[in-house]
């Protein structure tokens, strides 16, 4: 199995994202955008994950070639990042948005197959390749936080174009595999879409994600409203995405041991918790502190165990439109919907109310869950 390369790959991966998640909404509000139109463009980066991972998942498992289109979706990001610096408007700003988010979102579905494949037997490691995602994501808030405490926050685009260059780069070097293949007839994307367990684990995915959304969406501002300073607000960010690396590195005991569906209901519990300890206790910065510790529950042990089960769920060559979906569904829907919720209720009614849908949303998956998701086979 390549570790390093695959590794390298998430680390600049997750490290773009870094530069882009907690600081674009900064970036945005300095460039003249009110809270509604930030929560709009925001919610773009989530509505193109629910089209392009779909679109290229397709095309993959038509050729069963996923490297090739990793790359490429990779170099797209690149050469049209670059339309951001000439933005000069809602608009403008939106194509732009669109255009460089449709290739950026296209290519993580189809690393997370290509993980998997390498893998082989023992997907349960797949947290321990994973987890250089979470190291590139720290450093890379922990350092433009502080960065910005001095520099303008024109910088932020130039940090994520110069990661999206070197994904791009760490793409070249990560050798393709091909789709594992299901023991006995091969079943239908069609036909696995009616199973109950499927439609629920999906619609808990898409549920999770919308409270992220709106934390993606408006942490940092939240933050900056209450008299955090930037470099304390990155600060925060790090500390939630070290609490999941912890979590990473215990993932495949904790999936062994508690199974993926056991696991899943405690991060929709402790998820719902966190957005509540967000939104009403803003001014406690202990409070923020423990509610940045279950991120990772909130998103560590919960996506671990989510795509463990997306992977067992969608075999052979459905593994790619599976992965799709579920970035689609989930990061894709259920993060432009929480940024346009956040976007409408952030004034009026305010904060709290924001973020107690995120946490009613959670709670909802819970029970979907709980009542359907794991009939009769433990993962």
């Amino acid at each position: 199995m390549p570790y390093w390369r695959l590794s390298a790959c998430y680390l600049f991966y997750f490290a773009a994202l870094g530069a882009l998640v907690p600081y674009w909404g900064l970036y945005l509000q300095s460039r003249g955008f009110d809270a509604l139109a930030v929560g709009q463009l925001m919610a773009i980066l989530g509505a193109t994950k629910i089209v392009a991972p779909l679109l290229w998942g397709h095309w993959v498992d038509r050729t069963g070639r996923r490297m090739p289109l990793v790359r490429l979706a990779a170099l797209g990001t690149v050469l049209v990042f670059g339309t951001v610096f000439v933005a000069d408007g809602f608009w403008t700003m939106a194509a732009a948005m669109t255009l460089f988010s449709f290739f950026w979102n296209a290519s993580l579905p189809l690393v997370e197959a290509v993980t998997f494949n390498h893998l082989g037997s023992r997907p349960a490691h797949y947290a321990r390749v994973r987890v250089w995602g979470s190291v590139g994501f720290i450093l890379v808030v922990g350092t433009l936080g502080l960065h910005l405490e001095s520099a303008p926050l024109a910088i932020v685009p130039v940090w994520v174009l110069t990661l999206y260059l070197a994904n791009w780069l760490s793409t070249l070097l990560v050798p393709d595999s091909p789709p594992v293949q299901a023991a006995g007839p091969a079943p239908t994307l069609r036909g696995l879409l009616r199973r109950p367990e499927v439609i629920a684990l999906l619609g808990a995915c898409f549920l999770m994600q919308l409270g992220h959304g709106i934390y993606y969406a408006f942490y940092s501002i939240h933050l900056k409203e209450a008299g955090y300073s930037t470099g304390l607000v990155g600060g925060l960010w790090v500390f939630g995405v070290v609490a999941e690396v912890l979590v990473f590195l215990v993932m495949h005991r904790l999936l062994i041991h508690f199974g993926a569906r056991r696991v899943l209901l405690w991060s929709l519990g402790l998820g719902a918790l966190r957005w509540l300890l967000i939104g009403a206790f803003v001014a406690s910065l202990p409070i923020q502190i423990v509610a940045q510790s279950l991120h990772a529950a909130s998103f560590g042990t919960f996506h671990v165990a989510a795509i463990h089960l997306i992977h067992h769920y969608f075999p052979g060559r459905t593994q790619g439109r599976g992965q799709a979906l579920y970035n689609s569904l989930s990061f894709g829907a259920g993060g432009a919907a929480g940024s346009l919720i956040g976007g409408v209720l952030w004034v009026t009614p305010g904060p709290l109310a924001a973020f107690g849908v995120g946490a009613f949303a959670a709670l909802l998956g819970l029970w979907a869950v709980w009542r359907w998701v794991d009939l009769g086979r433990r993962y």
